[in-house]
Parts: structure tokens; C-alpha cells; sequence
């Protein structure tokens, strides 16, 4: 049965012509090149070279081979980096992308799932906001992300939706949840708002201002947060009322707003959540493991598309 080391050998002695010059390269004695070139014939039944002089000629049946044997070293090649590859990594750094509120998404099961298939690997799930993930995306500081986003497009980032989450208005006070939120009932609202660092960027926010154009307003904060945790909080205190995804909703209100409830916007409004990566990369088996797992978490709870 013909071997990779086989044909290691005939291609080296095809491209050298010469049996001593193919040792030499490959840092063998001639005689063992000799007797691998013998084996790889009587494998196949062929002769492959004849000596001409000191050298050799390949035979019709060596020019025919020859792409073959580079395909299939090339090949073997491919897969041994593969498995290096994932190796390297079952013991090293996985680095993802994650936008601010992830955690109430995916976060600490994203983890989990990553530690169940590799237990001695090292996770850091970085960001607070989707745009400053963004902003790490495109200096080459991250592989890859999921973040949410207001336009599928991007310079220079492959950008592929995964799923979408409807952005619901919160409230302690029953009247405001009695119908549907307007462009003018937000427009005389009282509202808490967290990222305030990333207002000018932030999805959510984006979101509001579209929605608010007509009325010639911008969304009316009174109190400006970082926390989506502390928003819901003095939203459940009735001080304030607030705007955030269903799905962060669902899992705070009844555990620090327990009073409060939710109503939906007319028109509805989504925010969405894409795979971000520079665009046209190799990403590494590390990126397409978190790229994998942290779509399946986020469609678990988000609509997906």
C-alpha cells in the first residue's frame, strides 16, 4: 500500500531529477529514497523513473501521478493543521464579541457551552457595547462578534443577521401599558435610558430618534444610566419609565420590577443581532466555535432570520 512518505519521496526525486540530489533535499541516505521509490512502484505496478546517466526521467506514468501526489499531500497537509489548529486552542484564549446586554442572552451559558466541549480553555467574552465592539472589529483587536445593529451594512465587515429582538417599552404605571406605544405618546414620555455612554450610537436609541422624526423630538431622558439593570430597577420604583429588547424584559421585570409590564410599539421595532468579522477573513476554528454556539444561544430567546 503506497504511504504519504512515499510519495514524498517520488515527488522530491521528479522535481530533482536525481536520486542523490532528492536524499540530499530530504536529508535521507540515497538508499533509503531508492527503496521508497521501489515500494511506490511495486505498489502500483509501474515503473516511474529511468536512469539516464547519473540522473532519472520520469516515465509517462510519473507525469501522471505527479498532481495526484501534490493533491494528496496537500491534503494530508491541510488536515494536519486542522487538527493542530484545534488543538492549539483547546488549551489557550478564545476572545468573542459580545454586545453589552448579551448577558442576558447567551453570556454565562455561551461559557458553559464552550467549557463543556473544551474544558481547558481560557473564554473572554469582551464588550459593553455594540459599537465599541465594532470600533475593535475593525482595528483587528477582535476575530469576530455578535453585536445589534441598525444597517446590514459596513465598510469592510462581513455582516450576516442571525436573529432580532422587539424593542418594548417598560412601565410601573398601568395606564401607559393599557395600547400600543406612538411616535407622540413617547414624545411625552418620562424615561430612563441606560448606555448613556454610547447614546449617540447605541441601536436602541437609534431606534427612538427614527421613530420620533416626525414629531420633531429626540427621546426624552431623565435620568441617563449605564446598567439596563439599574433602568429596569427605577423603572420598577415608578420613577421613570424605559425602553429596552423583549427579551431583557422578560428575564429583569419579574425580578426587580416585579409591578411592571411591557407594551409593544406601533409600528413594532426590532432591534438585530448579526455575526460581525472583517470581511472575506479565514476565521479560526475558535471564531467559527463561538460564531456557532453564541447564534444557536441567541435564537434560543431572539426571533431568528
Amino acid at each position: 500500500m503506497l504511504s504519504l512518505h512515499q510519495l514524498t519521496c517520488f515527488l522530491t526525486v521528479y522535481e530533482q531529477g536525481s536520486l542523490t540530489r532528492a536524499a540530499e533535499e530530504l536529508g535521507y541516505a540515497q538508499p533509503s529514497v531508492s527503496e521508497q521509490v521501489r515500494a511506490l512502484e511495486k505498489s502500483l505496478g509501474v515503473q516511474l523513473f529511468r536512469r539516464v546517466g547519473r540522473g532519472v526521467v520520469p516515465t509517462t506514468v510519473a507525469d501522471t501521478l505527479r498532481p495526484h501526489a501534490e493533491r494528496t499531500l496537500a491534503a494530508a497537509e491541510e488536515t494536519r493543521r486542522a487538527v493542530q489548529a484545534v488543538k492549539s486552542f483547546e488549551t489557550g484564549t478564545i476572545r468573542f464579541g459580545m454586545f453589552g446586554t448579551a448577558r442576558l442572552y447567551a453570556g454565562a451559558g455561551l461559557v458553559a457551552d464552550v467549557l463543556r466541549r473544551y474544558p481547558g480553555v481560557r473564554v473572554e467574552l469582551i464588550g459593553q457595547n455594540s459599537s465599541d465592539v465594532a470600533d475593535d472589529l475593525r482595528r483587528g483587536r477582535l476575530e469576530a462578534a455578535m453585536i445589534a445593529i441598525h444597517s446590514v451594512e459596513s465598510e469592510g465587515m462581513q455582516i450576516t443577521p442571525v436573529a432580532k429582538d422587539e424593542v418594548v417599552y417598560i412601565s410601573n404605571d398601568p395606564e401607559k401599558l393599557a395600547g400600543p406605544m406612538t411616535a407622540k405618546r413617547l414624545s411625552e414620555a418620562s424615561l430612563v435610558m441606560p448606555e448613556t455612554t454610547w447614546r449617540a450610537t447605541d441601536s436602541t436609541r437609534i431606534l427612538l430618534r427614527q421613530l420620533l422624526h416626525e414629531t420633531g423630538h429626540n427621546p426624552p431622558t431623565r435620568i441617563e444610566v449605564e446598567d439596563v439593570e439599574i433602568a429596569v430597577e427605577l423603572v420598577g420604583l415608578g420613577l421613570a419609565d424605559s425602553v429596552i429588547p423583549r427579551g431583557a424584559a422578560e428575564q429583569l421585570l419579574p425580578r426587580l420590577a416585579p409591578d411592571a409590564g411591557w407594551v409593544s410599539f406601533r409600528p413594532r421595532l426590532y432591534d438585530n443581532f448579526a455575526i460581525v468579522h472583517r470581511r472575506g477573513a479565514t476565521l479560526s476554528p475558535a471564531a467559527q466555535l463561538m460564531i456557532e454556539l453564541a447564534t444557536a444561544r441567541i435564537q434560543s430567546i431572539a426571533q431568528a432570520v
